[in-house]
């Protein structure tokens, strides 16, 4: 895992715990931190959230927001790099940093106008013709994959 990574995955608030344990598993496994933007859908102590993160909360500990305003107050020094549906700039034909933190809208909702006007940069993931959009945590895990493929692990 790579040690001390600025790299981070954010989750707008969230609707769905699974998610969120998900969300956990895959940024421990590409070594980003983890953003929860509050208010979310469901007590962020909730049991699904363990269940679905199984031993990998120990790697990685979210840390709340408890506003989208709080979360940008810790965010000032990083890019902010939104996976939208509404892009129309690829994952795979961006420049990823190390300390980009790659931000995912509601499941229900997507992320809001204040959302996409502070992101650096708005992404897809392309998919096969008549398919909507990937799970959240789905869309997540492929783009901190590409993040990961680009910059590496940090290990000199």
């Amino acid at each position: 895992m790579c040690k001390n990574s600025p790299m981070r995955l954010a989750l707008f608030q969230p609707d769905i715990p699974q998610n969120v344990g998900a969300a956990i598993r895959a940024a421990a496994c590409f070594g980003a931190g983890l953003d929860i933007i509050e208010p979310c859908g469901f007590p962020l102590d909730s049991r699904e959230i363990k269940r679905v993160a199984m031993d990998y909360g120990a790697l990685v500990q979210p840390i709340a927001h408890r506003s989208w305003a709080a979360f940008r107050q810790t965010t000032t020094d990083s890019r902010l790099i939104l996976l939208t549906t509404k892009a129309e700039k690829s994952i795979w034909d961006f420049d990823f940093r190390e300390d980009d933190t790659l931000l995912m809208g509601r499941e229900s909702a997507g992320a809001p106008d204040e959302v996409h006007d502070a992101a650096t940069a708005r992404l897809l993931i392309p998919l096969a013709p008549g398919a909507r959009s990937l799970n959240i945590h789905v869309a997540a895990a492929v783009a901190l994959a590409e993040a990961r493929r680009q910059v590496g692990w940090g290990d000199d």
